[in-house]
């Protein structure tokens, strides 16, 4: 029972995190760009901490989990060793305690790279010996906590071996103290298990800091990709219109030096038409670049939640094609979470987390919806009327012939907003 609650001390030490600090949600490319900033990572597993609240938080935690220590208290407690005895066993136990904390501590702050991860480990498990055949097998939990920690500090190619050496030396110590058969599954199988599950977890956050890697770099090669589709776009559309114009200029040029007028303006006039056909390109092209789309905005949406704290929670299936959705409802759901999470950076007070969510529904009519929600945990909107954002919002979805809905949560905390277009058939415009 003591090892397997031990476990979580660390544990949870490892998986304070939140979500990263980057740009400003309008300005996608540097958003995609940005690199997760320090102060907002106490939600991300395995990160460090950032403040002396999270480190306290993290310790107290801990702490909890060292009252399984009653053990050998008691059997301090029991005086059974004498004065000096009695002493030493709790210099020991205090010592052991100090290296179990400054494990915890130390790595928290300057992550897996602290030099006397492993110094204090071999204190430990120096401590663990000394007390056991000094004062006794009610010592020998003390393999526990160290099984623990060696699960979380050593690399994960060596933590098993750590752990199964430690329960190996807890079998042999337990077998020289004469301990009885029936104790010796209670100790050393629990000893194993709660230093395996650590091991498992560490492998889990290297997983997760693995995948958030890769995420960023899928953040760079669409912010690259994107670029470059609108550099291709430019170049295709203004390497033809530039050299015509620029041989036209050459030729209107030498019928002025030769005194043909009306040929010269015949070239200026092509000049102008094509410099007009070049400036629609562009604008159209940019138009399109400029177009929202649900993954492009999930991504600055989380950007623009992690410069707040507030974690984004979305399920991987909402950028995916959405059977039904037409390109203009398609935008105009890229349209409403901007405008519902730029709602969230700017009035969510006291938000910490923000779901975003796309389903279907239907009405009394019979009519097939898609909902995008976007809800948050903060303090509510209070008795203050809807903004600007809001109601463009609505006067946008209803060109689709969309509507807008908004609630409060419960206790009048939180705000969710719900964006309706229709599915199945594209939507009249309204005038």
């Amino acid at each position: 029972m003591m090892s397997t609650m031990t476990r979580t001390s660390l544990d949870h030490g490892s998986a304070q995190s939140s979500p990263t600090r980057e740009s400003r949600p309008t300005d996608r490319p540097t958003a995609l760009l940005a690199r997760p900033a320090v102060g907002d990572r106490q939600h991300i597993p395995g990160a460090p901490v950032d403040t002396r609240r999270q480190l306290l938080v993290k310790i107290c935690w801990m702490l909890l989990w060292m009252f399984y220590l009653v053990y050998p208290i008691e059997d301090l407690a029991g005086g059974r060793h004498g004065t000096v005895g009695t002493l030493l066993g709790a210099l020991a136990l205090a010592g052991f305690v100090g290296g179990y904390l400054s494990l915890v501590i130390f790595r928290s702050v300057g992550g897996d790279g602290w030099r006397g991860t492993y110094p204090v480990l071999a204190l430990m498990l120096g401590l663990a010996f000394a007390t056991s055949f000094g004062l006794g097998g009610q010592w020998l939990g003390l393999f526990t906590y160290l099984s623990v920690a060696a699960g979380a500090v050593l690399p994960p190619r060596f933590a098993l071996g750590g752990v199964l050496a430690t329960a190996g030396l807890l079998l042999v110590t337990a077998l020289i103290l004469h301990t009885k058969s029936d104790e010796l599954g209670a100790l050393v199988l629990p000893t194993f298990l709660s230093g395996a599950a650590m091991t498992g977890l560490q492998r889990l956050v290297t997983t997760m800091r693995e995948l958030r890697e890769a995420r960023e770099v899928a953040a760079h090669l669409a912010a690259a990709e994107e670029r470059l589709r609108l550099a291709r776009d430019m170049h295709d559309l203004l390497g033809h219109s530039l050299s015509l114009i620029t041989l036209k200029s050459e030729l209107a040029g030498r019928f002025m030096d030769a005194g043909k007028d009306d040929q010269a303006r015949a070239q200026v006039a092509d000049i102008e038409q094509v410099a007009r056909q070049s400036l629609t390109d562009v604008r159209s092209a940019v138009s399109g670049y400029r177009k929202p789309s649900l993954s492009v905005e999930l991504a600055a949406a989380r950007t623009a939640l992690a410069t707040t704290g507030v974690t984004l929670d979305a399920p991987s299936t909402l950028t995916e094609e959405h059977p039904g959705l037409g390109g203009a409802e398609a935008e105009t759901l890229a349209w409403a979470l901007r405008e519902a999470v730029t709602n969230v950076v700017r009035h969510a007070a006291g938000a910490t987390l923000c779901t975003v969510a796309l389903d279907e529904t239907w009405d009394g009519d019979g009519a097939r919806f898609a909902v995008l929600e976007v809800a948050d945990n903060g303090r509510g909107p209070g008795k203050s009327a809807p903004g600007n954002g809001l109601t463009g919002l609505d006067e946008r979805l209803a060109l689709v012939g969309g509507r807008l809905e908004t609630a409060t949560g419960r206790h009048g905390r939180g705000f969710t907003v719900r964006a309706l277009v229709p599915l199945g058939l594209t939507a009249a415009r309204r005038p």
